[in-house]
């Protein structure tokens, strides 16, 4: 059977990896590359603060093309849309047909993604969607992937929770108003192995640095 072409938006975090598992799984879908933004002045993924080479080294070991687009500081959500088309419409022209997010359960996010795709004619596919994140945080580390924490919010968190392993420990130390997977923005994670890597990717941590007065964030660097 004829696999459907897509393009997967890829984050470089825990729900991005568990989304790109499933989608794998079901066996239907031919991914053609993943899909990460950046910031221009940065050279990071915008909001988990983590470096281009690392994203690079992510895609490598899982074995496919990363397809990069960069954003100024004050992008505006016209400009960053009309850079989304930009890339989808070369996409839809190589004959990919569906764009796959690791949203969990924000229904306004899928709304917005969902409209935008259909304007394109194109599909819009959630793996993760409507699934409990009790049960997401604990599936992804019963699978064996690895993740370190990149970013906290600090309304919600404080400094310790950055910079630490994405584990049991982890979990079990969140105040029971922070959504176990990060889904309201609480916090992010960098993946750096699992079973869908073909080696994990080895890393140091940097200084943590506050940044507008609100988020924690850790440097991860190459190693």
């Amino acid at each position: 059977m004829m696999k459907e072409k897509i393009l997967f938006t890829w984050s470089g975090g825990k729900d991005s990896a568990l989304a790109l598992q499933a989608l794998l799984r079901t066996q239907k879908y031919d991914v053609v590359a993943l899909l990460t933004t950046f910031s221009s002045e940065f050279d990071r993924v915008s909001m988990h603060g983590v470096r281009r080479t690392l994203l690079e080294q992510q895609a490598d070991s899982l074995g496919f093309p990363l397809q990069k687009i960069f954003l100024e500081k004050d992008t505006s959500y016209d400009e960053y849309g009309k850079k989304m088309q930009q890339t989808l419409e070369t996409y839809k022209q190589r004959g990919v047909t569906s764009v796959a997010f690791g949203d969990i359960f924000l229904e306004d996010i899928r709304k917005y993604r969902e409209e935008n795709l259909k304007k394109m004619g194109m599909n819009a596919v959630f793996p993760l969607w409507k699934k409990d994140t009790q049960q997401v945080s604990r599936q992804f580390i019963a699978e064996g992937f690895k993740a370190v924490v990149t970013c906290v919010d600090s309304q919600v968190l404080d400094k310790s929770f950055v910079g630490v392993l994405y584990d049991d420990s982890f979990l079990n130390r969140l105040p029971s108003t922070v959504d176990p997977c990060g889904e309201n923005g609480e916090f992010h994670t960098f993946v750096f192995d699992g079973p869908i890597f073909s080696k994990p990717l080895r890393f140091l941590k940097g200084d943590i640095v506050l940044r507008d007065n609100r988020f924690y964030y850790i440097d991860v660097l190459t190693q």
